[in-house]
């Protein structure tokens, strides 16, 4: 359960019915809400869990036929959290990401616009 006084120094990034990030420029972090729980990243474990999610080769497990479960652990080093997540989570954790950062870029072409622009 995310605190009102949280969620007022927050600002909403991106989000899908699965989930959101919010991002908090008083702690310089992002916050990640999905999979039933909201976890804290730094800029540079932010990167490691795009990275950690985009390198999960769906297609290939989709069309596995073994009998190993269809669950993915991601773990990132120097992180406190863990996910533990279906195959369906990881598509709209790999969707939710993705999102993200277009909206991030997207702010940051339209920033270097308009301050380019002024100069």
């Amino acid at each position: 359960m995310i605190a009102t006084t949280e969620l007022t120094l927050w600002t909403d990034v991106f989000s899908t019915k699965t989930g959101a990030v919010y991002q908090c420029d008083a702690e310089r972090c992002w916050y990640v809400d999905f999979a039933g729980k909201v976890a804290r990243f730094d800029h540079r474990n932010f990167l490691k869990l795009r990275k950690t999610v985009y390198a999960i080769d769906i297609e290939q497990k989709l069309l596995n036929t073994t009998t190993d479960p269809d669950v993915e652990i991601i773990f990132i080093c120097a992180c406190d959290h863990c996910y533990v997540l279906s195959l369906a989570q990881i598509i709209g954790l790999k969707e939710l990401l993705e999102g993200t950062f277009v909206m991030l870029e997207l702010n940051h072409i339209i920033h270097d616009r308009l301050y380019s622009n002024s100069l």
